[in-house]
């Protein structure tokens, strides 16, 4: 190659170029105090087999897949309930949500006319981080309380743009009832307000444009906050039903209405990790993917798929609860493109942003979120040996390292009758991860060992105010 002066200028100019942006990203990370950013993208309903870097055939989500290559992937993660509200609660809480009084066998989510909601008195992610000097914003769905009091300002968020509850609740009278309204949805069938902060925006909401909206408003938060540490939650309203995509992704997924919005929230996550970039700012933020329960597989093409995994939402089999995790933090994990067999759940972002901001896990109550520092950063294994598997209030199933036992089994939504086992049925997820081979008459020492940790774990529940019940 013949060098000129034109390439010497070129070369100096790219130096010089770099030179800024590294000066810039140092900046930054030295006004935010070293603390690492947060960015929780938490989607509703999606299913374990429902992204390409999961397996799906025809989803396809590039965005999560470079997440997937530059960060981690873990293939044993768990949300700590299988529908909408206590599994918000668990994650926000780093608690499970029999704890808080935030999960019911009878109303298992709150609707419009519940009463209840997160109570004053529980430590969120937001709180305990704003005492560490950090911006904090809900952008989405929160499904954790509408009345006044438990909105999401009153709980340690500056800031709030989204839905209060479930975009299928406040159907409008005279809409098409059942199944209907969902297979061919129309906005004008709910009802359901789009708030700022207190303040209603829009109602109805525009479904079509609520994950473009939120993404908009999480890249206007994290640029307005580039100077200080900040914590963005942003849980999606899809894909749960009714399903909306706006215009550019209508029709453009070769798995239907439902691959157009998953691909979207892939164009979402593409924006921010963009963001985050153009800020100099990616070495120092850490973004955690994964979604709030399995799919709802009564509707059909219009929910998710648990790929391998037995059955979906509402049931405490693997198909309910075991969610796709994807961790992204180039500054932080050890190997990019690791693929984890280390347990986790929902709740141990709560215990592990925390961590890493220097603030201090709450020691007046039980923390059930662990610390997963030494996975990302590949110096340990997860602190995390067990976890419960609640339906409402009752505790269904219990999973010990490589085996799960359950005490009643069910279906989903609607699905049979529960079944209770005399002799837990036991299944080693690694060997049979569909559940399909009972192996407790060849492990009694397993359960044996299940039982005594379920005990322990009873012993240290207290009662509380069940706040779906209200």
């Amino acid at each position: 190659m013949q060098i000129t002066k034109r390439t010497v200028s070129l070369w100096i100019l790219c130096s010089l170029l770099a030179g800024c942006a590294g000066t810039a990203s140092h900046g930054r990370a030295a006004r935010q105090g070293g603390k690492p950013n947060f960015v929780v993208l938490f989607a509703d309903d999606l299913g374990y087999g429902d992204l390409s870097c999961f397996g799906h055939p025809t989803i396809r989500t590039p965005n999560l897949d470079r997440m997937a290559r530059e960060g981690m992937r873990f293939t044993q993660f768990y949300s700590a309930c299988s529908v909408c509200t206590p599994s918000r609660a668990a994650l926000l809480t780093g608690r499970l949500p029999i704890r808080s009084g935030m999960c019911s066998s009878r109303r298992r989510v709150l609707f419009p006319n519940s009463r209840g909601g997160l109570p004053a008195q529980e430590v969120t992610i937001a709180e305990a981080l704003k005492g560490q000097g950090y911006a904090t914003a809900c952008i989405g769905k929160w499904h954790l309380g509408h009345r006044p009091e438990y909105l999401p300002r009153k709980h340690g968020f500056d800031h709030f743009l989204g839905l209060p509850y479930s975009n299928d609740m406040d159907r409008v009278k005279g809409s098409p009832r059942g199944r209907a309204a969902f297979l061919n949805p129309k906005i004008e069938y709910w009802n359901v307000p789009l708030i700022r902060n207190e303040e209603v925006l829009e109602q109805p909401a525009n479904q079509a444009t609520l994950t473009k909206r939120y993404t908009e408003e999480a890249e206007r938060f994290i640029r307005e906050n580039a100077d200080q540490p900040f914590l963005v939650y942003l849980p999606y309203t899809m894909v749960h039903v009714p399903l909306f995509a706006s215009e550019a992704f209508q029709g453009k997924s070769a798995r239907g209405l439902y691959g157009d919005t998953v691909e979207e929230i892939d164009w979402s996550v593409g924006r921010i990790l963009s963001t985050l970039k153009s800020l100099g700012l990616d070495q120092n933020t850490i973004v955690f993917f994964t979604s709030d329960n399995g799919p709802w597989l009564p509707y059909g093409t219009h929910g998710g798929s648990a790929g391998l995994l037995r059955m979906g939402k509402g049931s405490t089999w693997e198909g309910g609860m075991r969610e796709p995790c994807v961790v992204w933090w180039p500054g932080g994990i050890a190997k990019p493109g690791t693929v984890t067999q280390e347990l986790g759940s929902t709740m141990d972002i709560f215990t592990t942003c925390l961590s890493l901001a220097g603030a201090a896990i709450p020691t007046d109550r039980v923390i059930d979120g662990v610390d997963l520092t030494p996975v990302l950063r590949g110096t340990g294994p997860s602190l995390r040996k067990s976890m419960a598997f609640y339906r409402g209030t009752e505790l269904y199933a219990w999973r010990s390292g490589s085996f799960k036992a359950h005490f009643i089994t069910r279906g989903g939504y609607g699905q049979n009758k529960p079944v209770k086992h005399d002799v837990p049925e036991l299944y080693h997820l690694l060997h049979d991860p569909s559940e399909k081979h009972n192996v407790a008459k060849d492990h009694a020492e397993v359960l044996a060992r299940i039982t005594k940790e379920v005990q322990q774990h009873r012993a240290d529940l207290r009662p509380v105010t069940n706040q779906l019940e209200r």
